[in-house]
């Protein structure tokens, strides 16, 4: 695949250190790290290795990714292999796709408390869709389903929400028989609204109780009880947007949506356009207006500073799974709805030997093969480590992909 004509590595090169030097004491120490190893993917300061064609002694140098997750170049080997497992779980269904999305004011807030409201999200959704889909009024069923966090708009913007793809369906209370969903139908989203908005109130509530809510800048005067109390009745009045679009239509759509949503980060290298005289322009949808694509030109650092408004917290999971589908009881779940649904197990699949073969399998794409040749294997005959081993300390270990 050719190299984008501009990536945000470019632009982290160019004028990382001048954010750096305006923002620094706002800065966090992950927000950092982000900054250095998109800096220095794919180069000689992450070591690499030589290769040499046994065919026409072509050689090529391939330098170590950083495999940072908020790296736009370092997420197709870890998507693909993400991509396989969840394929082998996926029933032979209609699969819903719901849309949980906080209101623009309390954006500001979950911003400043990332953590702990990101999770307060995925508590008040997954909670919402398996208390709606238990009641007998609606499917009356033990749902499962997984969940994506996504924290940008398309303008870069901070805009918490989440992505949640569930099959059509679960099991009966009692275990032995699957419940499907009506024909195009999962879950009312008006009754999905109104009880996503009151468990994220309540437990924001909850939060501001137990003193754990941080207040900064223009918030500060949230952190008076009363205030907050009249904030976040002003929250109880505004309609809250869950969306359900219609249900895809096969696995193998399944699949394509996942592989655009999982491993996805703030922008991607194909939709820069331009950096010239300090100044970045990106193509953007505006979903206000029609779907329209437009062009957003932002001085440099304000690009990078809304980039870095969307490094997750360290360590923290923005893909999980409820319900059935929840870790712990995931493969035997799966089993009792095959077995409910009559289908057979997937094979499991065979462990590649390396990187590139998991690659190739994953993808179809062979990177072993010469690209001058187009005949012969690349074969490594030399390691090229990185500059802090050369100095005698340890180097840190990396890949290809």
């Amino acid at each position: 695949m050719a190299r984008p004509v501009l990536e945000v590595t470019d632009i982290v090169r160019q004028h990382g250190a001048a954010l750096i030097q305006a923002c620094h004491a706002s800065l966090s120490r992950v927000q950092h790290r982000a900054l250095r190893a998109i800096q220095q993917c794919r180069t000689a300061a992450l070591g690499g290795h030589l290769e040499q064609c046994d065919r026409c002694g072509h050689q090529v140098i391939s330098y170590n990714s950083c495999r940072n997750r908020h790296c736009p170049k370092c997420q197709s080997l870890a998507k693909a292999a993400w991509l396989a497992a969840r394929q082998a779980e996926l029933l032979p269904v209609p699969h819903f796709h719901v849309v949980f999305t906080l209101p623009e004011r309390l954006a500001p807030l979950v911003l400043q408390n990332a953590r702990l409201l990101y999770n307060l999200l995925f508590q008040a959704s997954s909670q919402t869709l398996l208390r709606i889909a238990a009641d007998p009024k609606h499917l009356g069923a033990r749902i499962g389903f997984l969940a994506i966090l996504h924290t940008w708009g398309q303008n870069l913007l901070h805009h918490p929400h989440l992505h949640c793809v569930a099959p059509g369906g679960g099991l009966a209370p009692d275990g032995r028989r699957w419940v499907g969903c009506r024909p195009g139908f999962f879950l009312p989203v008006r009754v999905l609204s109104r009880l996503f908005r009151g468990l994220f109130l309540a437990g924001l509530q909850q939060a501001f109780d137990q003193g754990k809510l941080q207040f900064h800048g223009q918030l500060q005067p949230l952190a008076s009880a009363p205030a907050f109390v009249q904030w976040l009745q002003d929250c109880r009045q505004t309609e809250w947007v869950v969306y359900a679009k219609p249900p895809f239509g096969g696995p193998a759509q399944v699949l394509d949506y996942l592989g655009r949503y999982t491993h996805k980060v703030a922008i991607s290298n194909h939709r820069l356009l331009r950096l010239q005289d300090g100044q970045v322009s990106f193509s953007w949808k505006g979903y206000r207006h029609g779907h329209r694509k437009k062009v957003l030109t932002l001085q440099a650092t304000e690009f990078l500073r809304r980039f870095l408004l969307h490094i997750l917290p360290e360590g923290f999971v923005r893909i999980r799974h409820f319900g059935l589908l929840a870790n712990r009881h995931r493969a035997e779940n799966l089993a009792l709805c095959r077995q409910l649904l009559s289908v057979a197990e997937p094979a499991p699949l065979e462990a590649p030997q390396d990187w590139r073969e998991r690659y190739q399998q994953l993808t179809g794409v062979n990177l072993s093969l010469c690209p001058q040749c187009g005949l012969g294997r690349l074969v490594r005959i030399q390691i090229l480590p990185t500059p802090s081993y050369r100095l005698g300390r340890a180097s840190p270990q990396g890949d290809s992909s």
